[in-house]
């Protein structure tokens, strides 16, 4: 699925956002329990992920692809 660079880089901000709001007290502990209110890796998960295809769409909007053609001569020795 192709998402546009400003799709992605809502998407990014968003989850780095929610990456500061677990960092800044999410969780708490009672007794032995302790309670969490996100999954912080799977938020990392989700930043790299939007990192990834932000550099995904920036190269395709630029006219860079990652797929190269190479053409091989196979030569008998």
């Amino acid at each position: 699925m192709a998402f546009t660079v400003q799709e992605c880089r809502e998407r990014l901000q968003m989850w780095l956002a929610a990456e500061s709001a677990i960092a800044s007290g999410q969780s708490y502990a009672i007794d032995d329990r302790r309670l969490e209110r996100a999954n912080l890796a799977q938020v990392r998960e989700q930043i790299r992920f939007w990192q990834k295809e932000l550099a995904k769409a920036e190269a395709a909007s630029q006219g860079r692809n990652r797929r190269r053609t190479i053409r091989i001569m196979p030569r008998d020795l």
